[in-house]
């Protein structure tokens, strides 16, 4: 089955991502809980800056290496897969150590002239031990993905995921009566600690894991073993997608001080303002993120599978794994949408005690099926070698996201509204251009009728029938979140009814699915 193996390496991480999203999850209803909209704010402030210098410090060199470590171990080259990745790990140390110390002495010009709220500081310094520690680890990640082995990544960002919580609610409690600002130090310090042990841990799998370097193919070893060639083919793929993520992030980095300033001149004080947008980024946009498990997992076990067919010169199986990636994000994507558009008060209201942030979740929901292809669709990319083209597509979205915001958050009618509507926008306009060209590649076709039409036609009936049982529940009188629990799983055995009844769901999708638990992690 030509997806099959691929699907394997997707579902390990799926589990893994499904356990650290309900981790991450509680998470973030305990922490607005806790420390409130505006603490929440200050945080999500601070951490586009500390994501930028992780994602100068990495240099897209991760996946750099698992795609030219999945290239030679096709070509039954372990010695020049190990070359690739040391020398990696060398440069990985390098920038990591450069980038710490440009946060060290920039955090102080940062916090006066860049941040709406000067009690940032001490939230972001606490976080600059990470920017190593976690480069290093995301190097030893890239090596086991290239091997197209998820284990090591899922099993050490469990770990991450669960230390982070436990110890950054803890420092947050503790720290709480000292002050907002403070609590907020104690996220970070959760953060750092998660990151360390899930480090620890990648070293001794590393350690006890790590294949034999017997086999190559017959006169590569001279050509892989040129330094100066390998660090050309890992910047070749590195800056494109560094690049990309420098525009992502710089582009949260722009939202987190934009929407707050928009919102001002929209009539919010600091602080409401500071509220507003700890609403939008802490809980709206939580919940439109929380189908994308799935495609960040599809988008990291693409670009090794992704490599493996194009360096064996398979277009077939490179255009069946790519069908395989898009139709299931559409399969999980549209019925999420209708969801967040059917509930989205009560999802708001009893996960994190804001239901007004529903208003905010109901603009962004139509815009998360583009959302999770966004991210499948950039991990074919990268894996086929077209990094560049993600880089230039998410600079269109970009621009117009930012337009968007200036223009439609200052408005009094719409307000954090209208900064929603532009986001939905960028989300939408980048998957649609990475398919485009996917589809001139030669790569990528799909089927109207089966892969768009009948998920749609379903989450529209499930969308239509569970409003009138919505009403139902209401009218009875029952506890808002029985109702929600109770309109949740209904929704799904709709959803699940109709896809098999109009053969959404084929027989080629109900044998993948049950392969998929006849394999060891």
């Amino acid at each position: 089955m030509a997806g099959y193996s691929f699907l394997q390496g997707a579902f390990i991480l799926l589990i893994a991502g499904l356990v650290n999203r309900f981790l991450g999850f509680g998470y973030q209803i305990v922490m607005m809980r806790l420390i409130g909209p505006e603490g929440v704010g200050l945080f999500n402030m601070v951490l586009p800056v500390y994501i930028m210098m992780l994602v100068l410090a990495g240099a897209g060199i991760p996946l750099a290496i698992a795609k030219l470590v999945a290239e030679e171990v096709a070509n039954n080259n372990m010695p020049g897969a190990y070359r690739i990745f040391k020398l990696s790990l060398l440069i990985s140390m390098l920038t990591s150590i450069f980038f710490t110390i440009v946060l060290i002495v920039g955090a102080p010009i940062l916090t006066e002239s860049f941040f709406p709220n000067p009690r940032v500081y001490y939230c972001l310094i606490s976080l600059v031990p990470g920017i190593i520690i976690v480069t290093l680890c995301s190097a030893f990640r890239g090596f086991f993905q290239g091997l197209q082995k998820m284990s090591p990544t899922a099993i050490t960002q469990t770990i991450e995921q669960l230390v982070r919580v436990v110890s950054g609610l803890s420092f947050a409690y503790v720290m709480l009566p000292l002050g907002i600002e403070f609590a907020a130090v104690g996220l970070s310090v959760g953060v750092i600690l998660g990151e360390l042990t899930g480090f620890i841990f990648m070293l001794r799998i590393y350690a006890g894991n790590k294949p034999l370097a017997l086999h190559y193919a017959p006169g590569s070893l001279r050509k892989i073993y040129n330094t100066g060639s390998i660090i050309k083919k890992v910047f070749k793929l590195a800056i494109p997608v560094t690049l990309t993520r420098i525009v992502a992030t710089a582009l949260m980095s722009f939202q987190a001080v934009l929407i707050p300033q928009r919102l001002q001149v929209a009539g919010l004080s600091v602080s409401q303002a500071t509220s507003v947008y700890g609403q939008f980024i802490g809980i709206a946009d939580a919940l439109l993120f929380m189908p994308g498990v799935l495609t960040m997992a599809l988008a990291t076990a693409l670009v090794p599978a992704m490599s493996d067919a194009m360096a064996a010169n398979n277009p077939t199986l490179a255009r069946a794994r790519i069908l395989d990636a898009v139709r299931l994000t559409l399969q999980v994507g549209v019925p999420a949408a209708f969801i967040f558009l059917l509930l989205p008060d009560e999802l708001c209201g009893v996960l994190f005690g804001y239901a007004q942030a529903g208003a905010i979740l109901k603009v962004l929901a139509l815009s998360g099926p583009f959302l999770y292809l966004q991210q499948t669709t950039t991990g074919i990319l990268n894996g086929v070698g077209r990094a560049d083209v993600p880089f230039k597509n998410l600079v269109v979205a970009s621009l117009v996201n930012i337009i968007g915001i200036y223009y439609l958050t200052a408005r009094p009618q719409l307000g954090i509204s209208g900064a929603a509507a532009a986001v939905a926008i960028g989300y939408i306009i980048m998957p649609c251009l990475n398919m485009l060209y996917l589809h001139r590649m030669g790569l990528f076709s799909l089927s109207i009728k089966e892969d768009v039409f009948k998920p749609l036609a379903a989450s529209l009936c499930m969308y239509l029938s569970s409003i009138y049982i919505k009403k139902v529940l209401y009218a009875y009188g029952l506890n808002v979140g029985l109702i929600l629990i109770i309109s949740l799983a209904v929704s799904g055995a709709i959803y699940l009814a109709l896809m098999l009844l109009v053969s959404g769901i084929n027989n080629h999708d109900k044998e993948k699915f049950k392969l998929l638990f006849k394999f060891k992690l």
